[in-house]
């Protein structure tokens, strides 16, 4: 007989009439009694801080390439190279406006683009806890700099080496 199971427990009474009894009352705002404990992996680690940016890395762009095709292109391809320098660092890092929302505003209020570019490759850098070798002051040397004329090229000259030696410290081949 010891290969037996022992019989299953009684059952708790039902109540009058065999009916279950009624559930607990709903928890009121700010009571915590009955309120389940947060599982304890609930919320994922904040990443370390050179971690920060562990999305893919970002294509190395030939700033004199970039710079002809932009006047080949009658500024096309200036529109394309917000979309995808801001996607890339998006995708990267988490952190910006993203491909789409620069290239809204490349099309409408294009001014403010060369602020924003050079803040967010500048934020790159910061993220890392590195020198920021641009930012938004960067913009500058586009508007009011368009009135020395090289001032535009200037800009891009600094903000693109900064967004290509930021790529190749991260392994990117260019």
């Amino acid at each position: 007989m010891s290969d037996q199971y022992p019989p299953p427990p009684p059952s708790e009474p039902t109540g009058p009439a065999g009916s279950a009894p009624p559930p607990p009352p709903a928890p009121q705002w700010g009571d915590t009694t009955g309120a389940q404990p947060t599982p304890a992996y609930a919320a994922a680690p904040p990443a370390p801080a050179g971690q920060m940016g562990a999305g893919p890395i970002g294509q190395v762009r030939s700033t004199g390439v970039a710079f002809l095709l932009f006047i080949v292109t009658f500024g096309i391809y200036g529109w394309y190279y917000w979309y995808k320098v801001h996607e890339e660092m998006k995708q990267h890092s988490g952190q910006g406006i993203g491909g789409a929302v620069a290239l809204i505003l490349a099309i409408f209020v294009s001014i403010v683009m060369p602020y924003l570019t050079s803040a967010e490759v500048g934020g790159l850098y910061k993220r890392r806890g590195q020198k920021e070798p641009v930012s938004g002051v960067t913009g500058l040397w586009y508007f009011p700099g368009m009135f020395i004329l090289v001032g535009p090229i200037i800009w891009f000259v600094k903000t693109n080496g900064a967004l290509n030696d930021y790529w190749k410290s991260l392994g990117a081949q260019g």
